[in-house]
């Protein structure tokens, strides 16, 4: 057994921590489904965990978009997509394990209402 895993811990596979820019969105069948951005804290083959603004209830179905450290492509980055179902979830925390997944080149950098439109700039990974 890995050391840095106790042996009341449940998960079938090792997490890694990573801290990525994350966006969701609730698959509720609604057109105008909701949606929310965090971070990643910790991610394997099976889940993902992650910070949300957001409240969402286990057995929720999602679609995580993580931006992947990737070297630039032609101005293109990759972006992790996965169909998720939240396992739990609190406290500005969920964690959602992965149905299936794939990688998608993404064309352009998100939005970034916060920040005045002349210094939106891709920042170096």
């Amino acid at each position: 057994m890995n050391s840095d895993r106790t042996w009341n811990d449940r998960r079938r596979a090792r997490r890694f921590p990573i801290s990525r820019e994350v966006r969701y969105r609730i698959l509720d069948g609604n057109a105008s489904a909701t949606g929310g951005a965090g971070r990643t804290i910790n991610m394997s083959s099976a889940g993902v965990c992650f910070t949300t603004r957001g409240d969402l209830a286990p057995g929720q179905r999602l679609e995580l978009a993580v931006s992947w450290p990737a070297p630039r492509d032609a101005g293109r980055r990759l972006e992790f997509v996965a169909q998720c179902s939240v396992a739990r979830a609190g406290s500005g925390v969920a964690a959602a394990e992965i149905m299936q997944y794939e990688f998608r080149a993404r064309l352009r950098e998100p939005e970034q209402p916060d920040c005045p439109r002349d210094i939106r700039r891709p920042i170096p990974v």
